[in-house]
């Protein structure tokens, strides 16, 4: 067989990971530390690349790529050598005399594909963790950011050797060449379809994995709401990214008493932030634009098939996919056949859906695949009690939504459908990392009391230690 770049890479770190288990916390936080200074020294270059691969603010870049990544970077080298400390074990009935601990030891050779809606901090984020552990990496971004893609290469190479940190560019076929190399770990941010096979490619050499996946994730917005502070922040997290984002609220379910004046403080949210006319929305420097003009055609083919399904469009609703646009818009009385309620929408289109009984929205909650995140906002702690005791999702939030990202103490992760494992802080060092259980005998073991020949005296021992087993 014909070996490729890809083969010759894999290859070359071979040596390194082996190397790297001996690292200390000290030889890792320096990584980190040049990782940190290439990243700030290349600032200005972030924000254009952000603007021209994705139509983005200066400022709604620094929130959503740069300020996430600098504090992943910071609380890793701040806590890194705590993380790496084994956690020392007590000893259970059956084995006293003994001591036990955890050791964390780096999985060796990584690989992270990222994706393209935050091509920035979803591609280096990760690699955070995974240098932190001690691994080496190759990072795959996605085709679709060529312009931060090559930011991303001039940051790498200013940080880390090519047989410690590596990046490949490429598309689908690149990515499958990669995922069929036997990696000691894989973490793929992306959809659930392409997790699916990732997750197959994986199970062929056994590769552990880490899966961030998406889905549709709702807000339950109940009659007790600040409807003003619900409002702007709901459309704040719909409309960041131009709703490109895995944890955006994908819709909305809002008591009926209050739908007619929530929906018109959302209307008015829009027109004061981006403006009032579709005309002054385009020439806002402040709404970014979709990928690439497919994506921006399959959103629009989501709005029309609404519209033609019975939805009423409350504001917005067109479309330029030559010009990557796609105006804010609000949907009410969305019918359930509608094509929007069945996939995750990834742009900048709210439905709303009017409920009675929060039941209800419970069981069409858990009648649906589990979102990465669940968002309420409400002042009653019935409601809070009923969505944390009776559904499932990766996040929780309260009033509040996208800052569980910047969370870097909580896990960030799915179940199921919306994905495995978690990232960030000390989560992130753990997916990256094999807990290796070591144990030790010391002077005093009781083991040897019971070796055979058994008797009486032996059996009752056991029957004492089946007692008191802890």
């Amino acid at each position: 067989m014909i070996k490729d770049a890809t083969d010759s890479l894999f290859e070359s770190q071979a040596a390194t990971a082996l190397k790297l288990r001996q690292s200390t916390a000290a030889e890792r936080r320096r990584n980190l530390a040049r990782l940190l200074a290439a990243i700030l020294a290349r600032k200005d270059a972030i924000l254009d690349a952000a603007c021209l691969d994705l139509g983005k603010h200066p400022t709604e870049t620094n929130l959503t790529e740069i300020l996430p990544l600098v504090g992943e970077l910071k609380h890793a080298i701040a806590n890194l050598k705590r993380w790496m400390k084994p956690r020392r074990m007590g000893p259970t009935a059956a084995t006293l005399g003994t001591s036990s601990r955890v050791v964390y030891q780096p999985k060796g050779r990584c690989l992270i594909i990222s994706p393209w809606n935050y091509p920035l901090s979803l591609a280096l984020g990760p690699l955070v963790s995974a240098v932190a552990a001690g691994n080496t990496v190759i990072l795959k971004p996605s085709e679709f950011t060529p312009n931060t893609n090559r930011v991303v290469n001039e940051i790498i190479g200013a940080a880390f050797p090519l047989d410690e940190v590596a990046v490949v560019e490429g598309a689908a076929q690149t990515a499958t060449k990669l995922l069929a190399r036997p990696f000691d770990h894989m973490f793929f941010t992306g959809s659930p379809s392409v997790g699916k096979k990732v997750m197959a490619a994986a199970a062929a050499n056994l590769s552990s994995v880490t899966l961030e996946l998406g889905g549709k994730s709702p807000v339950i917005v109940d009659a007790s709401a600040d409807l003003r502070n619900a409002a702007a922040h709901i459309i704040w997290g719909k409309m960041v990214n131009a709703g490109q984002t895995c944890i955006a609220p994908d819709y909305v379910y809002v008591h009926r008493d209050v739908a007619d004046q929530f929906v018109e403080l959302c209307r008015a949210t829009i027109a004061e932030r981006f403006g009032d006319t579709d005309a002054a929305i385009r020439s806002s420097p402040d709404f970014p634009r979709m990928i690439h003009a497919q994506h921006a055609e399959r959103v629009a083919r989501l709005i029309d098939d609404a519209v033609r399904c019975g939805s009423q469009v409350v504001c917005g609703g067109t479309s330029d996919a030559d010009a990557r646009y796609v105006a804010p818009t609000i949907l009410r009385k969305v019918p359930a056949n509608a094509q929007i309620h069945q996939e995750e929408i990834f742009g900048p289109v709210l439905p709303i859906v009017e409920f009675d009984s929060l039941d209800e929205v419970i069981a069409q909650i858990n009648a649906a695949p589990k979102p990465l995140a669940i968002y309420t906002w409400t002042r009653t702690a019935r409601t809070i009690e009923s969505l944390q005791t009776n559904t499932s999702s990766g996040s929780l939030c309260v009033n509040l939504c996208l800052q569980q990202f910047a969370q870097h103490n909580l896990p960030f992760g799915g179940v199921n459908n919306s994905g495995i494992g978690n990232a960030h802080g000390f989560f992130g060092f753990k997916a990256f990392s094999h807990e290796r259980a070591m144990m030790s005998a010391g002077p005093l073991s009781a083991l040897k009391l019971l070796f055979p020949p058994y008797d009486a005296r032996k059996r009752r021992l056991s029957e004492l230690l089946i007692k008191y087993a802890t």
